[in-house]
């Protein structure tokens, strides 16, 4: 167990190299071809650790500053997913929570239930901290680690579901999402577009970066969007004119920066993914198989990176409209892209569908968030990072999988485990019946 923590203590940008080196080893690569995918990915992995810093540092505050202007008067700040993560591999779930979703990860593929192979190690964090709030919540170390399996086997699934949507709309070929933020909530967003594509007049509405690029030219470029998103978030901080300027300039990199390092990620990965592929579907005859990664590969697409400056501000104002609501978004407002990525590809860039699902998914995150407030401050407790104050996080405490399961377990509140519980069931429906339809649309292009 200390050789496990000791590998997550590297880091993803240290974690995730040594995995695909072995892991490229195993698939028959040359010593060099694999020490250079692994380093490649590594580099791409500090590259977007830089640009999150970036956000972090800048327009976290920033947005902070906002919600003060705005008047917005919450108790508990949200200390994102790099406050939550730690907390998770503390957790009393943690040291065995790799082996568990490992093993339903192999059993999965065995089976025939999944065709994503996992190796984003370090996500996981997500599926531990699902066990670890379960552990809290009913006092039972074995309804714990349950937590973790069932959060994988959903994950997984989600995986193989919106497979069609990264290798279509991202390019990805081969790829999958199984874990974060983009996965459990991309559910959400699939009927909302159903529900759009039903209405006249609404279904035709569209508009994305490249077509403001199309309309305005050089004014219309993500660079410029971006400067121009960092400017009124600037002003609406309250920020001096030198301040806002600079902002604005540090968002414009964000949109040149961000896809260009993700870049550096699918040079890296390009080659084992293909050698996975190819030995798995060699193996097990002829079966198409997705290597499962790391969200971040998502905030490369501009309108992503477009949709995660627009709801910095939006998160804010919906914020205060949630009933009941107690989270003020500040430490995951920076990489709010992971929240909306996926439905971005869902509705295949445009913006406007992006604002109506991003906009349901983010009420959805901040009333969950508030009711695991408690258990979430307990959480940070136990594992030594909470002190007297209330700790809350949109990325894994605005979890509807981790909400439903604390739910079912500890019956606290009935109704809501009955309005979150029905309408995630309903959105997972919607969600099989989207890939189904996507897939039979794969066999006709194939044809």
């Amino acid at each position: 167990m200390q050789f496990i923590q000791y590998v997550l203590d590297l880091g993803p940008s240290v974690m995730l190299p040594v995995v695909i080196i072995i892991l490229s080893l195993i698939l028959r690569q040359s010593f060099g071809k694999a020490v250079r995918s692994g380093i490649m990915i590594g580099v791409g992995f500090v590259g977007i650790n830089l640009v999150i810093g970036l956000l972090l540092d800048n327009l976290g505050p920033a947005a902070k500053d906002m919600a003060q202007n705005f008047g917005v008067s919450l108790q508990v700040v949200d200390i994102g997913w790099p406050g939550a993560s730690p907390m998770a591999w503390a957790s009393h779930v943690g040291s065995l929570a790799i082996p568990i979703a490992v093993a339903v990860n192999v059993v999965m593929l065995i089976v025939g239930w999944t065709r994503v192979v996992n190796i984003d190690i370090w996500n996981i964090w997500h599926m531990t901290f699902t066990g670890a709030m379960l552990q809290i919540a009913t006092g039972s170390w074995t309804i714990g680690l349950i937590g973790v399996a069932i959060h994988a086997a959903i994950v997984y699934k989600l995986g193989d579901w919106f497979a069609p949507v990264v290798e279509r709309y991202f390019g990805l070929e081969g790829v999958a999402i199984p874990h974060g933020t983009s996965a459990y909530l991309g559910p959400l967003a699939v009927p909302i577009d159903w529900l759009i594509e039903k209405i006249p007049g609404l279904k035709k509405i569209n508009f994305n970066a490249e077509k403001v690029e199309e309309k305005l030219g050089v004014l219309g470029e993500p660079m410029i969007i971006g400067g121009v998103l960092g400017i009124v978030i600037g002003f609406l901080a309250g920020y001096e004119t030198k301040s806002v300027l600079q902002l604005g300039i540090q968002m414009a990199a964000v949109m040149v920066l961000m896809p260009r390092v993700v870049k550096c990620i699918m040079e890296g990965l390009i080659p084992v993914a293909e050698a996975a592929k190819s030995l798995l579907e060699k193996k097990f005859s002829g079966k198409k198989f997705y290597i499962g990664l790391d969200p971040a590969l998502l905030l490369g697409d501009s309108q992503v990176v477009a949709a995660s400056l627009l709801f910095v501000p939006l998160t804010i104002i919906i914020a205060m409209i949630v009933p009941g609501n107690k989270v003020l978004p500040f430490g995951d407002l920076a990489t709010i892209g992971f929240f909306v990525a996926m439905a971005v590809g869902i509705h295949k860039g445009n913006l406007f569908r992006t604002l109506i699902s991003g906009f349901v998914i983010m009420f959805m995150t901040l009333w969950i968030s508030t009711q695991t407030i408690g258990l979430h401050t307990q959480l940070a407790k136990v594992t030594g990072a909470g002190g007297a104050s209330q700790v809350a996080s949109l990325d894994q405490g605005g979890s509807p999988i981790t909400y439903i399961l604390i739910q079912i377990f500890e019956q606290t509140n009935i109704p809501g485990l009955l309005v979150i519980g029905l309408i995630y069931a309903a959105c997972l429906v919607f969600t099989y019946l989207y890939y189904k339809k996507q897939k039979a649309q794969n066999v006709e292009t194939d044809a």
